[in-house]
């Protein structure tokens, strides 16, 4: 199967307000995929629809080639959910929690679910309604990833969880996609997406802005450059080059913005001799507000 979700013309409206507006979006197997958007740009509209927790208004979608409400059981015997505010019974304690999450599984070895909480650092003996936030997502975790599913689907998955257990956790999806797994994973902390995902998707409006690897979206981005060199140069020696805007020259230092491919400035750059080159990389959390405010972005 080379695409574990197909979501074609996916549209969700919600009386007057729209919370999908024609989303289409593959996910491959074995991939990490970054969700990303504001609240109300349709990333959680859309974890629901995946999970038949709504239906589409128009539009189609496939989950593991299966319909998400005609092959439901099926589905939920191969999908690990988690939800960035994990709510159980909390008058149970974290073991008989994960026993009883376990059987409705259909079994899962006991020794691996030890292995998850003894990683996470989670007492099993402590009752869930005495738990902080960021224990209850620990338990969260470990119930996604316990019965090794084909697709994991996460929403805010970090939160309340401290730096350490953040990492246990990057360090879990890490080895989910080593294995071959599928993780869809929407959150708003950029440095997490940044540091597993195989690519990013941008949602805005409900509909798809961007969709390509981290480095793909930093080539579209506006970068500032700066270089020196050993002799005066000029303005025109630049002017006029592909992608170069706000050109400033002062005696041997140019610097500009530069938008995709840096070849031709380079080039221009080679009949001179370069002492110094300086370019910002934007961090996954600048591309993401330049989706957003519409400035110094290609989408």
């Amino acid at each position: 199967m080379d695409d574990v979700i197909v979501l074609d013309q996916l549209t969700k409206t919600y009386g007057r307000r729209r919370g999908l507006a024609g989303l289409t979006l593959r996910v491959h197997a074995g991939e990490v995929l970054g969700f990303l958007g504001p609240n109300g740009a349709g990333k959680s509209t859309t974890i629901r629809l995946l999970l038949d927790l709504i239906r589409p208004t128009s539009g189609t979608l496939r989950v593991l080639g299966l319909d998400p409400r005609a092959d439901a059981v099926a589905l939920h015997r191969r999908v690990g959910y988690l939800a960035g505010d994990f709510i159980v019974d909390g008058r149970q304690t974290v073991a008989s929690c994960l026993r009883f999450l376990a059987a409705l599984r259909g079994g899962i070895p006991a020794r691996r679910i030890t292995a998850l909480t003894e990683r996470l650092d989670l007492d099993t003996t402590a009752r869930i309604t005495g738990l902080s936030k960021g224990n209850r997502q620990k338990l969260g975790i470990v119930q996604a990833f316990m019965h090794r599913p084909e697709l994991l689907i996460l929403d805010e998955p970090t939160s309340g969880l401290d730096p350490l257990v953040q990492q246990t956790f990057l360090d879990l999806v890490t080895e989910a996609r080593a294995d071959g797994r599928t993780v869809f994973m929407s959150s708003h902390i950029m440095a997490e997406v940044e540091a597993v995902a195989d690519r990013v998707a941008i949602i805005r409006d409900g509909a798809l802005a961007a969709l390509d690897t981290v480095a793909g979206l930093r080539h579209q981005a506006v970068r500032d450059i700066e270089l020196t060199f050993t002799t005066p140069v000029t303005a025109a020696d630049f002017a006029g080059l592909p992608g170069v805007t706000d050109l400033r020259v002062t005696a041997t230092t140019l610097r500009c913005r530069l938008t995709g491919s840096p070849d031709a400035l380079l080039r221009a750059a080679t009949r001179h001799t370069v002492t110094s080159l300086t370019a910002t990389e934007p961090a996954l959390e600048d591309l993401f507000h330049a989706y957003y405010t519409g400035a110094d972005s290609a989408a």
